[in-house]
């Protein structure tokens, strides 16, 4: 039934109604809506592997529309570029001097209690105290495996690797589809959210692929069933390729690389000749390593294509990084945890329309300061500890002004048996060789200490010897020299114990 007013009172009901909009529309714009993160991390992907930079022939599409999108940091590194380190320093925003994660976690450094504490303070821990929900999918690589070792295949009577996280150990996560370590990428394995140590499922599917299956359900929330659509959420999807086995790649994704040859792919200097064994290393799997970034790439794509559909890409900051890059044979090196570019080096692309426009910024990040600058933006800085090490450069990235970092530290570290309190772990053999360095624009300095002595000096000249061939810190001492005094200068506040023997 039709009801019809006198003019009088429809006024008065337009005017309410326009009040009370106006009274919605100034709370909005009073308290701010904060905005979403997403954080993607694509494990073991060097830093020249990205389409769009015309560097290397990657096919990333997704990933080059994401960095038209976005700021893409051309300078970021890995300052530990090994997993469980690099991935402690992103969670806690301080580097392994404190974080107490000083290699990956695994059973030989499980004695000398090398995982992630769960009292120590992340980020993930202040957004969830701060009304966030909170998700983590995939690769997590921070606990130490005890016996009976989860029967998989990352662990053996001998080592293992892959541990389940107890939940008081998630750091704030409440959705949970992770592992600790599994290279299985064909047939992955994962913990859900409530499963108990011995209940992992097997999943058939490529990995990347069905996590992000499980991020687009995160994204879209169906019901509300898997957070609470109250609240802004953080949800971090964290790949294991293109760490190996680079091989464990779907055929379609093969495919793109299979007509290349593989020889116009050994474009540097750096990478060995054929016919020695890291050069013929690389050319056994640099087609599938890039085959698993176009995987990934797709991955990235469908992604952004369910945020977009839900009409939160504006207001989420979408992250695309690595916790370190792979030499995949270069310098003779097997993979990462040295300090080359093609370890150090990683992609870094940070989406956030309401923020940021795009560009391409060459601020000398490290990891800390990635957590910094993403709490900055998330309400969260204000909350960090005193032992925080990193630099929020929101203010820099958003305007262009402020001061720029100009170098960045590099560590590689080991245990010390006779430091260790238990006399049984203080009769384990364990390598006693570091690294501790720092890269600037002009140059990058490295020592290497055998049992805390130094044994080498390390200098390259990045202008003049990009692809870092000749050491030339024999002719150089009076630079050594300023750059053990810089060095000396930068560990001091994160209090390093290897700087008195910095001699």
């Amino acid at each position: 039934m039709k009801i019809n007013l006198p003019i009088q009172p429809k006024l008065v009901l337009l005017t309410l109604c326009a009040q009370f909009s106006g009274h919605a529309y100034a709370a909005e714009k009073a308290v701010p809506q904060r905005p979403n993160l997403i954080i993607v991390m694509a494990d073991q992907w060097r830093g020249t592997t990205l389409g769009f930079r015309g560097v290397e022939p990657v096919k990333t599409p997704n990933i080059d529309r994401l960095a038209k999108e976005g700021v893409y940091f051309s300078n970021a590194v890995s300052n530990y570029p090994v997993c469980s380190p690099a991935r402690a320093m992103l969670m806690t925003g301080m580097y392994p001097t404190k974080t107490n994660v000083r290699a990956n976690c695994n059973t030989q450094s499980g004695p000398f209690e090398c995982e992630l504490p769960e009292k120590q303070t992340c980020w993930s821990d202040i957004l969830a105290q701060n009304g966030y929900a909170l998700g983590y999918i995939g690769k997590w690589h921070l606990d130490t495996p005890y016996k009976p070792y989860v029967p998989t295949s990352n662990n053996t009577a001998k080592e293992a690797w892959n541990e389940w996280t107890a939940p008081d150990k998630r750091h704030g996560f409440s959705h949970w589809i992770a592992y600790g370590t599994y290279d299985v990428h064909m047939k992955p394995m994962y913990w859900t959210t409530n499963a108990p140590r011995d209940s992992f499922q097997f999943v058939n599917q490529w990995g990347p692929e069905f996590e992000v299956d499980n991020a687009m359900q995160y994204i879209k929330n169906v019901n509300g069933r898997l957070r609470d659509a109250k609240k802004p959420f953080a949800l971090v999807v964290s790949m294991n390729p293109p760490h190996t086995a680079y091989s464990s790649v779907p055929d379609k994704y093969k495919a793109l690389y299979k007509d290349m040859n593989v020889e116009d792919l050994c474009i540097f200097p750096d990478i060995p000749a054929r016919g020695t064994t890291f050069g013929d290393y690389y050319r056994a799997n640099i087609k599938d390593y890039y085959a698993c970034m176009s995987g990934v790439d797709e991955q990235i794509g469908r992604l952004m294509s369910a945020l977009k559909e839900q009409g939160l890409d504006q207001n989420t900051i979408v992250v695309f990084m690595s916790d370190h890059g792979d030499c995949v044979g270069m310098h003779q090196e097997i993979s990462k945890n040295n300090y080359y570019e093609e370890s150090m080096r990683i992609p870094l692309i940070i989406r956030y329309p309401k923020k940021l426009k795009p560009k391409t910024s060459d601020i000398y990040l490290s990891v800390p300061d990635i957590t910094a600058t993403l709490l900055d933006w998330t309400g969260g800085l204000k909350q960090v500890g005193r032992d925080f090490d990193g630099v929020s450069y929101r203010k820099l990235i958003e305007t262009g002004k402020g001061k720029k970092p100009t170098s960045q530290l590099y560590f590689k570290m080991c245990y010390y048996p006779d430091e260790a309190k238990d006399e049984a772990v203080r009769q384990l053999k364990v390598p006693q060789q570091e690294f501790r360095g720092i890269r600037t624009e002009d140059y990058k300095f490295a020592i290497r200490f055998e049992k805390r002595e130094i044994k080498e000096y390390v200098l390259f000249d990045r202008k003049n010897d990009p692809y870092e061939l000749h050491n030339i810190a024999d002719n150089e001492p009076k630079l050594v020299e300023k750059y053990k005094k810089e060095l000396i200068k930068q560990l001091t506040p994160i209090h390093d114990w290897i700087i008195p023997y910095i001699k």
